[in-house]
């Protein structure tokens, strides 16, 4: 599993509003264009399903994904269905505003084509490194969004 957190000077309440808005995500991270509510649903609740228009480098692919968790204002995790991967955020209340911890871990094997893109090294060498990083820059970008708010 691969975790990174920060602490923003907002309430838990403005920082889940923000995350959870999955149409906003391409403000947040690199990754990630841009994502769509899909079969009418509008918001983080268990069960929506939202597609997400990623790139990296040249590449660039699509994913759907599920949202399996959704605590407000405490926990927001979806599971993406082609990498078996499950991402979340944790928000914990602090002195100063909202400690939130961003995570992925894997609930599956790896389908095949996963695997031949990761030997192709079509996601660059270290394409896990790559991922963390942008999980550093995505928690960067909300917190000034955050706290600009």
């Amino acid at each position: 599993m691969d975790e990174t957190s920060t602490d923003i000077a907002a309430p838990p309440e403005r920082v889940w509003a923000l995350i959870t808005d999955v149409t906003q995500m391409g403000r947040w991270s690199p990754e990630c264009l841009r994502c769509t509510w899909l079969d009418g649903a509008d918001g983080p609740e268990v069960g929506a399903r939202f597609k997400g228009h990623n790139k990296r480098g040249l590449l660039r692919w699509s994913t759907i994904s599920t949202v399996v968790e959704a605590d407000e204002p405490e926990h927001f995790a979806f599971e993406v269905a082609d990498s078996r991967m499950r991402w979340g955020y944790r928000f914990e209340p602090t002195s100063q505003g909202t400690r939130v911890t961003e995570y992925r871990r894997e609930v599956g094997p790896k389908p095949a084509y996963v695997r031949l893109a990761y030997a192709a090294r079509l996601l660059g060498r270290d394409p896990d490194a790559v991922v963390r990083s942008g999980m550093a820059e995505t928690l960067v970008r909300l917190k000034a969004a955050a706290e600009a708010a």
